[in-house]
């Protein structure tokens, strides 16, 4: 190939890579625009929002960028997209949805959220599923026990690794079975998805369900291990996990409640610090989806 084939082959990519930052802005202008006024209460509100840059944040958002973003400068929108990671966008998108209290969600709200989900992470996620929904797809959660995953099992015998053990042991093991009671019939017939399922468990308030009790042998097959997609949206992070239990009550205050490493990896606390998170159903009939962290979203 020549020289001037190479350039030109260069300037083709240029034009392109151009062509989809000016697209990329076009769909998340206010978006990134709220994200540059907006990107030090981010940070500041949790530990975990220090994942959410990739360097220095004076960086991403030196005062040229910003007032130049209203001209459509293209160094201004090269500067902005190029600084600012997938959660952060997914931060922003629902920071401009969630309302400033921890309230059910209108079915707008839901819509427009359950989009965001499942553009975000590629999975089709819904806040209704075969005519059944929970009470609320958006509330406070709460720390809930390890559960027994078969006869016998107990502390001693409940973590595959030393690091599990150091990182969740003092929190217990609830006096309780699970809502499908044991996971598994005995410790020879345990498999990895009875450990994940109990890992990776939610309790929902499944019982505030609409015709629940009418309907209860229909409702309680339904929920048992049906996955949801738990999403704090503070911090971005998001973790498959599968429903094994009720609760917690309504006097709580809490909604939903989380297994001790589902509680970890949201960042999420119980008591006074206890947060919110989005939980929707993942509509996964081919059983493809597995449970644990959205470790990174894609590029």
């Amino acid at each position: 190939m020549t020289q001037s084939h190479y350039k030109n082959l260069s300037d083709r990519w240029r034009a392109r890579h151009q062509n989809i930052q000016k697209k990329l802005w076009s769909k998340h202008r206010e978006s990134l625009m709220w994200l540059s006024n907006n990107y030090r209460q981010l940070v500041s509100g949790s530990l975990g929002g220090l994942m959410l840059l990739t360097g220095q944040v004076s960086n991403f958002f030196p005062p040229s960028n910003i007032a130049n973003a209203e001209s459509d400068s293209a160094n201004a929108q090269s500067s902005i997209v190029q600084g600012v990671d997938k959660k952060v966008f997914l931060i922003s998108d629902l920071a401009q949805i969630l309302p400033k209290d921890v309230r059910p969600l209108s079915l707008r709200e839901e819509r427009e959220i359950s989009d965001i989900l499942s553009r975000t992470y590629g999975i089709k996620v819904v806040q209704e599923l075969e005519g059944k929904r929970l009470n609320r797809s958006y509330g406070f959660i709460g720390a809930e026990q390890h559960l027994a995953r078969y006869p016998g099992d107990n502390l001693g015998s409940h973590f595959d690794s030393d690091e599990d053990r150091n990182l969740y042991w003092l929190a217990g093991m609830a006096p309780g079975l699970g809502a499908w009671r044991y996971f598994a019939n005995s410790v020879d017939s345990l498999l990895q998805l009875d450990k994940d399922r109990e890992k990776y468990y939610i309790a929902v308030q499944t019982f505030l369900s609409k015709d629940f009790n009418s309907r209860f042998a229909e409702y309680r097959n339904f929920y048992k291990y049906r996955k949801m997609l738990v999403v704090n949206p503070n911090n971005g992070r998001a973790i498959v996990a599968d429903i094994a239990d009720a609760g917690p009550a309504q006097w709580t205050g809490k909604h939903l409640g989380g297994s001790p490493e589902v509680m970890h990896y949201l960042e999420r606390f119980d008591g006074k610090q206890k947060g919110s998170v989005l939980y929707f159903f993942i509509d996964d009939p081919n059983d493809k989806i597995k449970l644990g962290p959205m470790n990174e979203l894609s590029s």
